[in-house]
């Protein structure tokens, strides 16, 4: 569908500029760092690039009790890594965020050399680095979702989507605040998935098909479960059953590049597999989750702790879109995926993902809501009715962001985000 761009682009900047001064007015402050963005999980993701490309040492980890005793970046409980059968330590977490962080990393590492400050991986030169790497891919991210949604809405429903998208989610908290976890990284990798899966169905290449097999592969070492992303390109297209058998005679016509896709694949994974190799001796090794498949908490959608339809009621909006996808050639994937993806997430062990906003881990999929989001929206929009959708959007982003404020101030604890968000106003 071809529109002016002018409207989506400058909300596409609108979000990039909220994105960082938020990054800014969230910088913690202590006595050591500034702010450790590179603690708890996020060190699990990072700790890669100190280890290579500073210490040396991706095996002993002699390095970590200094920097941890420096800059508390462990948490308390040294966790990111154990010990495997043969006496060497094992990153807990993979290493596909690392890839996207390299560049970032140097970035930090040579800014601490020029600002003379200690070379060793987590002063604050790579702290800001890490920081704005996350909101460059993110930015990066929207850039090419933007093209997607335009490939079907108009400009002014998709400048809409993407609005709703930032302001009335979690993805304020897992962009700006949070950044160095996995959610930022994985979501540029779902948009720039969609985007090449497109415009393989549009015109197949090899370039796009070696790009799908790339990023699937990567955000697989990112975080395992991502791995479902690739019934993305495998459904899209096959609504009925006659656009299905059309959809697999053209992969048929294209049996090469499914060879390239999968070669893209073993391409992204295989920086994990080696280092498996080299730590552990095994090219695959267990680092321990585990999930109750029969047995899911829905109470990560649906409770009182941080669930996604309770404290970003928008979510709500993202199912509801599921009904208004029948003429868009994306809605089997969407909606497998999302079925796959919701079931995946709440069927783990540790159902509150530590300390969460919202269903933190439900975050980097709102790349591919966003699709049903648009599809709602269209649907749904009239001019009679666009004061009373300013209205809704002005209300969700103010709830949304007085929430953020509540759950970054401190006194959030294992109970109700509910009853901190109550009390918040009468304290003194």
């Amino acid at each position: 569908m071809k529109n002016s761009l002018f409207t989506s682009l400058n909300a596409v900047l609108l979000i990039l500029i909220a994105a960082l001064i938020l990054r800014f007015c969230y910088w913690k402050n202590n006595s050591v760092n500034g702010y450790n963005a590179t603690s708890w999980d996020a060190f699990g993701y990072y700790m890669y690039q100190p280890a290579i490309f500073i210490y040396q040492d991706i095996k002993n980890l002699e390095w970590v009790p200094q920097i941890d005793s420096t800059y508390h970046v462990s948490g308390g409980k040294f966790y990111q890594a154990q010990k495997a059968s043969n006496g060497n330590y094992v990153f807990k977490y993979l290493g596909g965020i690392c890839i996207l962080q390299v560049p970032f990393f140097f970035i930090g590492h040579t800014l601490a050399k020029f600002n003379n400050v200690a070379q060793d991986g987590f002063s604050w030169p790579y702290q800001y680095s890490i920081m704005l790497g996350a909101i460059f891919w993110f930015f990066i991210g929207m850039l090419f979702l933007r093209s997607v949604l335009l490939k079907y809405f108009s400009d002014a429903i998709t400048a809409t989507t993407l609005l709703l998208l930032f302001f009335t989610s979690n993805l304020p908290q897992y962009i700006s605040i949070d950044g160095a976890m996995s959610h930022s990284w994985i979501f540029s990798m779902y948009c720039m998935l969609l985007w090449f899966t497109y415009k393989w169905h549009e015109k197949p290449s090899i370039g796009f098909a070696f790009a799908i097999g790339l990023i699937g592969g990567i955000a697989t070492i990112s975080r395992p479960t991502e791995l479902i992303l690739l019934f993305i390109p495998l459904l899209w297209g096959c609504e009925s059953k006659i656009q299905a058998r059309q959809k697999w005679e053209m992969v048929q016509q294209n049996y090469a590049h499914v060879v390239i896709a999968l070669t893209g694949a073993l391409v992204g994974v295989l920086p994990q597999l080696i280092y498996w190799k080299y730590v552990s001796g095994s090219f695959v090794y267990d680092v321990g989750s585990k999930w109750y498949f029969l047995n899911p908490w829905f109470r990560v959608l649906f409770g009182f702790h941080s669930g996604w339809l309770i404290y970003t009621p928008i979510t709500l909006l993202f199912i509801i879109g599921f009904w208004f996808m029948n003429k868009y050639p994306f809605k089997k994937s969407v909606l497998v995926f999302c079925i796959l993806n919701f079931w995946i997430i709440t069927a783990w062990s540790d159902w509150k993902y530590g300390v969460s906003y919202a269903g933190r881990a439900l975050s980097q999929g709102s790349a591919v809501y966003s699709l049903t989001l648009a599809s709602f929206i269209s649907s749904y929009y009239s001019p009679k009715r666009k004061y009373w959708m300013l209205l809704i959007a002005v209300v969700l982003t103010c709830i949304n962001f007085y929430q953020l404020k509540i759950y970054n101030s401190g006194i959030y604890s294992n109970f109700s985000v509910i009853e901190k968000i109550v009390s918040y106003p009468f304290k003194n």
